[in-house]
């Protein structure tokens, strides 16, 4: 069923491959004579870059190889849609793109979205020309004209790229849109744009300021950065402002607690705790194309000499995961069952334990104490995350052509003590969401004191 929403001025279709001319959008650039800051915003991040995503490209052409050219339009849909109104693509070698379509998600793009056809594989309606349609009721430009559409305010919007089922089975593949459909986060009407066009990350936050030179002030405009978690692509292609926003909201999406006994004798058997919690985000973690990505827990456990006693989740020379108890992604499988990270001869989900918003998840870490032990034991867990194995990017690459980076999310650490030591002289367990709660209030105290003055 078509929404029909506000500002609809089109068939309630989804706009089919080659009904447009690239020469029908305008660029870029054009567009950030008169909103300098947004365009500067955008640049640089994933939308900007979906088409030259060298990742994407990679797996695009292998995917369009693997199904004679079946997913070219399906994946081009949200990676250059221009290219695939205008009639640009196929090919998949992109030898007939514009300069323009080469833009991915760009700004003509998105604001000339009159309508959709619901959500997922990109049922996007567009209808190019004078009219640019947006967030505000009261608009007015000199260039073109404005015309309000709720459906940029609405978590639906950014649900008609990031819902994704395969076009021949149905299976589910990305299903970022549909877990914050059914989270508490749609219930407490927490949007995609809240958490992911302000400075909030986790929530919203007012941006006063101005769409454009001449515009009105505003209590807010959102940001378009729209920055997620990938911290690869992003460094990869020098976006390092894009990279660094990254980063920081992969360390506030989760907090760890740890379960530690206080004492334990030399000889004894320990076993640990870690609780995971995805707190900051209104969406599994990992999500988007999750069959790649990988988070995992690195635990190691030491004595007061350094000694090592216990570890695991710890990376070898060629960036293998040694030993974790648990790889958080889902793993997906192919007509034989075989588990697969080709999504497109994806026919089955072999298995899922990614962690849902607002969930925890326990693991649990048993090591023996050594005889010869000095106490205390410190023990310290830390939530890794990678946008991709470095197993598969040395596969699509080269081997040593570009390194993963590996994010530290959270960690936690704790102490183990000699049962004879004096009870005061012991200390607490500390745990850091990336950026530590602790420090995020600290600075929210000294601004509310600025304030104050």
């Amino acid at each position: 069923m078509a929404m029909l929403l506000p500002g609809m001025a089109h068939a309630a279709e989804p706009t089919a491959s080659g009904e447009f001319s690239s020469s029908d959008f305008t660029e870029s650039d054009r567009c950030m004579q008169c909103h300098a800051i947004l365009g500067t915003q955008w640049e640089g991040t994933m939308h900007s870059n979906a088409y030259v995503d060298p990742f994407y490209l990679e797996e695009f052409h292998a995917a369009s190889e693997d199904t004679d050219g079946l997913v070219d339009s399906f994946c081009s849909r949200c990676h250059t849609p221009i290219g695939v109104v205008a009639g640009e693509i196929p090919p998949a070698d992109g030898s007939q793109l514009s300069e323009i379509a080469k833009d991915g998600v760009q700004c003509d793009f998105c604001h000339t979205v009159s309508g959709s056809d619901g959500t997922g594989n990109a049922p996007f309606i567009v209808t190019p020309g004078d009219t640019k349609w947006g967030p505000f009721k009261d608009s007015n430009s000199a260039f073109h004209e404005s015309e309000y559409l709720e459906l940029h305010t609405r978590s639906e919007f950014c649900g008609m790229c990031h819902e994704v089922t395969h076009p021949v089975n149905g299976l589910l593949i990305d299903d970022t849109y549909p877990v914050w459909k059914n989270s508490s986060y749609a219930q407490e009407d927490v949007s995609c744009q809240d958490c992911h066009m302000t400075p909030g990350i986790t929530g919203f936050e007012a941006n006063p300021g101005r769409a454009g030179s001449g515009a009105p002030q505003r209590d807010h405009i959102s940001l378009h950065s729209t920055v997620g978690g990938n911290a690869f692509v992003t460094g990869i292609l020098g976006a390092d402002k894009q990279r660094d926003m990254a980063i920081e909201r992969l360390e506030k999406a989760a907090t760890l607690d740890m379960d530690s006994p206080e004492t334990a004798t030399k000889g004894g058997n320990v076993t640990v705790g870690v609780s995971i919690t995805n707190s900051g985000a209104g969406h599994n973690i990992p999500t988007g194309v999750s069959e790649i990505r990988e988070m995992w827990l690195e635990v190691r456990a030491a004595d007061a000499e350094g000694r090592e006693i216990y570890a695991a989740g710890t990376t070898n020379a060629n960036g293998g995961i040694i030993s974790a108890n648990t790889i958080y992604n889902n793993v997906l499988g192919d007509s034989e069952g075989k588990p697969t990270h080709s999504f497109w001869l994806a026919e089955s989900v072999l298995s899922d334990n990614r962690i849902g918003p607002k969930e925890t998840v326990v693991e649990e870490h048993a090591f023996t104490l050594p005889e010869d032990v000095v106490y205390p034991v410190n023990v310290e867990a830390t939530l890794k995350y990678r946008s991709a194995s470095q197993e598969l990017i040395d596969h699509l690459f080269g081997e040593g052509v570009h390194e993963v980076p590996v994010i530290d999310m959270a960690e936690v650490s704790g102490a183990i003590y000699d049962p004879d030591s004096p009870p005061e002289s012991r200390t607490q367990s500390q745990s850091s969401p990336g950026f530590t709660v602790f420090a995020a209030v600290a600075v929210l105290l000294i601004v509310y004191a600025y304030k104050k003055q």
